[in-house]
């Protein structure tokens, strides 16, 4: 099983293994924090020589996701691209690919910290969107109403199992909102327990990990927080 459904404020959405979400009642695909560039920027800026394969490794999950799900709209919910620079330093190959999704539906870019106007790349550029009963933004807000969509926080859970710890970006919702987990290659990942999670989610949270099987774990009520990597 390469998914696992969440009823959300009212929605049904799909969570996927890849860490997209898929919401069929409104036939969108939502994905956050795809980071597209991020290898370029860290050797610019004088940072770890990662090997440039995040792009195109990332853009081939997405593209899975989109021949698998069909959706007449996909929602990018912020830092698509690592900063403006790495946007446009994007390779011909990478801007093909992503002009190939777009055809045929609607395509939004919610603006994110990284990258405040990603309209560059066709689509729509947007700070917010609404979808059915849920509001989609990049950064969860103080306060919000019940059925925020997010990102940014990049949330990663951590299992102790008896073969081991298990560390997986996850979905991390309660009956307010819900953060997405990071989509793109070399993101890394805030640990399910850390301070800014737990100030968003202070009472009982649950997680959906992602992978080849995504399932569903209570967030633990008390333990020690760590950055995930």
């Amino acid at each position: 099983m390469t998914e696992c459904v969440i009823d959300f404020c009212g929605e049904r959405c799909v969570a996927l293994g890849s860490g997209g979400a898929w919401f069929p009642a409104h036939g969108t695909l939502v994905v956050s924090d795809l980071h597209l560039g991020k290898s370029e920027r860290m050797a610019r800026r004088g940072g770890a020589m990662l090997p440039p394969y995040e792009c195109a490794e990332t853009l081939e999950r997405l593209g899975k996701d989109i021949a698998r799900t069909g959706p007449s709209c996909v929602i990018c919910l912020g830092d698509s691209f690592d900063d403006d620079a790495a946007a446009e330093a994007l390779g011909p190959d990478a801007h093909a690919r992503i002009t190939a999704f777009q055809q045929g539906r609607e395509w939004v870019w919610i603006s994110g910290n990284h990258d405040p106007a990603p309209h560059r790349f066709g689509g729509a550029a947007a700070s917010q969107v609404a979808l059915g009963r849920l509001l989609l933004r990049h950064i969860a807000e103080d306060g919000a109403a019940p059925g925020e969509v997010s990102g940014h926080y990049h949330p990663k859970a951590q299992l102790s199992l008896h073969r081991g710890r298990v560390s997986r970006p996850c979905f991390l919702f309660d009956a307010v909102r819900m953060i997405l987990p990071a989509y793109g290659t070399y993101t890394g990942g805030l640990d399910w327990c850390a301070a800014p999670l737990r100030a968003l989610f202070p009472s009982q949270a649950f997680a959906v990990l992602t992978g080849p099987a995504p399932c569903m774990v209570p967030r633990p009520a008390r333990t020690a927080a760590r950055r995930a990597s």
